[in-house]
């Protein structure tokens, strides 16, 4: 190999126990390595000889190493730095030295939202709800909030798109915690199940300690609760002059338990919620959501004596295997979570939606209830129809992804 040496991206090493966590911050590419592989790479990455680097291992750790594999193992996590990297990606070099010279965008907002000062006014917005909240009864959330005036087209119109800022402001917050660490962040469309959600990725979270994750993760939580109290003060400062709720006060209670239905939702974990990442940060887990349901699963097939159906559980590392064995009980309190949210919820909202509409629509006379109730039907239709896109466009793209990392092989 002569005194040739290994081309290697810009990464980070982050020591998680006895493991090394080590990533590329401009992909999101991360992987654990044992903490003698993890200082092979950084030697390599240091620039020493792939010669000299092979010697000093087999001299540090009295083994020897198939650097061969090891290099390629790198390539596959795409750590080596190809000749294409910039053909492919031609604002590689502007954003790493925007990054090293520290310049994110909105990192000075990110700390001015995340500062002492802002979190003493946040927590006094909440103080003064939960005292309001419990002086007014009227204000408690209710399904029934959501019907806010009697046009079910202009609840639909109302509550489908006054999400959108509140849906926003919530990413807004997780974006910002990211860069406030100095961390690039990006916003996309996607969906989870039947739900259409807006995903924030901040691909360099893996490459800061644990305890810096936190504030990424649950910000968003954090501002819908803030929202919710907001908007739930807003109601009772928009009462009539006799005290009772107004419709600018019931348009903001309608919103305010959309935002909470938001809050709950983050308990159903096995959708991977923020909620997860939080426990499986604080389990010190890569991928707990999958070796959870793994070892489950196993169990369910040992249980039915059909052990030919179990999968191997040391595909996953030894503290997810840990973890794993413990936490399959917490992604079935996501679906319990699930039950009563459909329960408690959704069919009171459905019945009640169905109801008004098939009077409408039955009454016998075509007027404006009928073509309001008409036009609310063809819009939740137009709503599943878009569901439907963003659920073949993600599979095309993880297929189309599958098909890029199996062409690489």
């Amino acid at each position: 190999m002569g005194e040739s040496t290994l081309a290697v991206h810009d990464l980070s090493f982050v020591a998680e126990g006895a493991d090394v966590v080590v990533g590329r911050l401009d992909t999101g590419s991360y992987a654990v390595f044992p903490a003698d592989g993890a200082e092979l790479l950084r030697r390599l990455a240091e620039g020493m000889p792939l010669e000299g680097a092979e010697a000093w291992y087999e001299s540090t750790f009295s083994e020897s190493v198939d650097l061969d594999d090891f290099i390629d193992t790198l390539r596959e996590l795409g750590f080596v730095r190809e000749d294409t990297d910039a053909a492919a990606n031609p604002g590689f070099a502007e954003e790493r030295g925007a990054r090293s010279a520290g310049t994110v965008r909105f990192q000075r907002l990110g700390r001015a939202v995340f500062s002492p000062l802002a979190w003493c006014c946040y927590a006094a917005v909440v103080a003064f709800w939960l005292v309001t909240l419990a002086h007014h009864s009227d204000l408690e959330p209710h399904p029934s909030q959501i019907f806010f005036t009697k046009s079910l087209l202009l609840v639909q119109v109302v509550i489908t798109f006054g999400q959108v800022p509140l849906l926003l402001l919530h990413e807004g917050f997780h974006i910002l915690a990211g860069r406030r660490l100095g961390l690039p962040s990006r916003l996309r469309l996607s969906n989870r199940l039947t739900y259409i959600v807006a995903e924030t990725q901040i691909n360099g979270l893996m490459s800061v300690p644990p305890r810096k994750r936190y504030l990424p993760f649950l910000a968003g939580m954090a501002c819908d609760v803030l929202v919710l109290s907001a908007l739930d003060l807003a109601a009772d400062l928009g009462r009539d002059p006799g005290g009772r709720l107004s419709l600018s006060s019931r348009l903001c209670l309608a919103l305010a338990f959309t935002v909470l239905m938001r809050i709950l939702w983050q308990f159903q974990l096995y959708l991977r919620t923020d909620l997860f990442f939080v426990l499986a940060t604080a389990f010190n887990c890569y991928d707990l959501h999958d070796a959870s349901k793994a070892i489950l699963k196993n169990r369910f097939w040992r249980l039915l004596r059909l052990n030919h159906r179990t999968v191997d559980e040391n595909q996953w590392t030894e503290r997810d295997r840990q973890v794993g064995v413990f936490y399959g009980p917490f992604l079935v309190l996501g679906f319990c979570v699930l039950a009563a949210i459909t329960v408690f919820v959704s069919f009171p909202v459905a019945l009640h939606y169905f109801g008004v509409a098939a009077d409408s629509l039955g009454s016998g006379h075509i007027n404006g209830r009928f073509w309001d109730a008409a036009s609310s039907l063809c819009f939740n239709v137009a709503q599943v129809v878009a569901l439907i896109v963003l659920s073949r466009r993600k599979r095309r793209q993880t297929s189309a992804q599958a098909s890029v990392s199996g062409g690489g092989e």
